[in-house]
């Protein structure tokens, strides 16, 4: 047997020294721009242009970074390439929204700023592997802690109430024909999980941006479209405690079925992606919301706070249970704020704040750095000020959707007290939607951003020293 001589050991010493790996989930509730913003982070990080409050960046340390292997062959690459090139390409558009898992490992070479760890090897390396996945899965986290009969009341009850009423009526009308108790036939249980999957399709179409979307599966199936685990939805009717749920019936088997997602697709998710989590971001549309009017604000709120609940103290280890002690950073990131002229994103950050505000602190109280910012992962508008009846206004300056020419625009004002709807004020604001700017492609600096080098200082900082 061949013994490693000393210089074998020492090298081998030496990469294990300098070569780390952080995993960073990118979480968010949908339209909140996921895809973008790794698509912006990963060609920021490769031309590394436009980072000055990236320690490492601004230091002169940081070398280079390049694309590399994804480290689970089993889980589909993020598709950095298409994305960069809508965005980039003769004819801007903002790519598709993300359908399914992806992943992506970026490589970072860097020169330590630790004088010890340069006499052992004058470069390091980070490894950042991205995961991405669509925003209704989020959703999915809170039914691991509900029975059939709990998840079913709460949904109904939510259905019923504006705005949902009109969206969940032929569902609802169905459910009214239906006996929970009577024998369980499949065509029944089809019919009932195709209405009630239309339903939450129309809620994710819905202008007033309903974000409390269950289960995400039904939305964004994936690889699971047409399994029977999606063939299930709730129903009235809930046997009253330690009565019988009518073995054979319809009940039966929309509770069996609910329990099975729990269980094969839920849970299994979570520990197999979370689990392995040590940073987390979570990119929340709050002007989408603030368009949407009081009723889009409230779904918007609520959605987060069960997506929220397994960084509430005191869950009997949930927290730990699905993530580990690994986690010990989160950033809540309000997006898109070139919507808005520079001058708002302190108030847009403080409408955040209240969002986010318990779950911040209870990550806090366990010992977790969490952080809240305004940022857009894409710059499109530049803020400008006009005249206006003699008043100078603060405006953004951007081509919007569905217009060829740039235009000036005053898009309103988020209150400085941070309430999204004070007394006397109903209706939406109107922030418009802009198209990604002409000629990206040609700069070499990377795409233009918001504090997406705040973000990844946040994140990464204490990594790249």
């Amino acid at each position: 047997m061949r013994i490693p001589d000393l210089n074998s050991l020492y090298d081998a010493g030496s990469r294990l020294l300098l070569e780390s790996t952080v995993r960073v989930g990118v979480t968010g509730l949908r339209r909140a721009g996921k895809t973008v913003f790794v698509t912006a982070l990963i060609d920021n990080l490769l031309k590394a242009g436009r980072l000055p409050f990236l320690d490492v960046v601004s230091s002169g340390r940081f070398q280079a970074a390049r694309l590399r292997p994804q480290p689970d062959p089993d889980v589909p690459r993020f598709d950095f390439e298409g994305h960069l090139a809508a965005l980039t390409g003769p004819d801007p558009h903002w790519p598709e929204p993300t359908r399914g898992i992806g992943q992506m490992r970026v490589s970072l070479r860097y020169r330590p700023d630790s004088a010890l760890k340069r006499t052992v090897q004058p470069m390091a390396t980070l490894n950042l592997d991205l995961v991405d996945y669509p925003g209704e899965w989020l959703l999915d986290l809170p039914l691991l802690r509900q029975s059939f009969a709990e998840w079913s009341a709460q949904t109904l009850e939510l259905a019923a109430r504006p705005p949902r009423d009109e969206l969940s009526a032929s569902w609802r009308g169905w459910l009214a024909t239906v006996d929970p108790m009577a024998s369980a036939e499949e065509e029944t249980a089809r019919r009932g999980a195709t209405l009630y999957t239309d339903y939450l399709h129309a809620c994710r179409r819905a202008d007033i941006l309903l974000s409390l979307i269950q289960p995400g599966r039904f939305v964004e199936p994936g690889d699971m479209k047409d399994a029977p685990l999606l063939t299930f939805c709730p129903l009235h009717g809930v046997p009253a405690a330690g009565g019988s749920r009518g073995r054979g019936s319809l009940w039966a088997l929309m509770e069996e079925r609910y329990e099975a997602y729990k269980t094969n697709v839920v849970q299994r998710f979570f520990k197999e992606h979370f689990a392995r989590l040590d940073r987390q971001i979570v990119l929340i549309d709050v002007l989408g919301a603030l368009n949407a009017g009081p009723a889009g604000m409230a779904d918007m709120k609520k959605a987060l706070e069960m997506s929220l609940a397994p960084f509430s103290h005191g869950t009997s280890g949930w927290f730990d249970w699905l993530f580990g002690s690994k986690i010990d950073r989160v950033l809540f990131a309000a997006t898109k704020a070139d919507h808005i002229a520079a001058h708002q994103h302190a108030q847009l950050r403080a409408l955040l704040d209240r969002l986010v505000g318990d779950a911040r602190n209870a990550i806090r109280f366990d010992g977790a750095q969490v952080e809240t910012m305004a940022i857009a992962a894409l710059k499109c508008t530049d803020s400008v000020v006009t005249e206006h009846e003699g008043r100078q206004l603060r405006c953004v300056r951007g081509v919007p959707v569905g217009r060829d020419r740039p235009t000036v625009l005053f898009p309103g004002e988020i209150p400085e007290d941070a309430e999204a709807f004070p007394p006397g004020r109903d209706r939406p604001y109107n922030f418009l939607a802009f198209r990604p700017p002409d000629d990206l492609g040609r700069d070499p600096r990377g795409l233009p951003h918001i504090r997406v080098d705040q973000a990844l200082q946040f994140l990464l900082g204490d990594y790249l020293t």
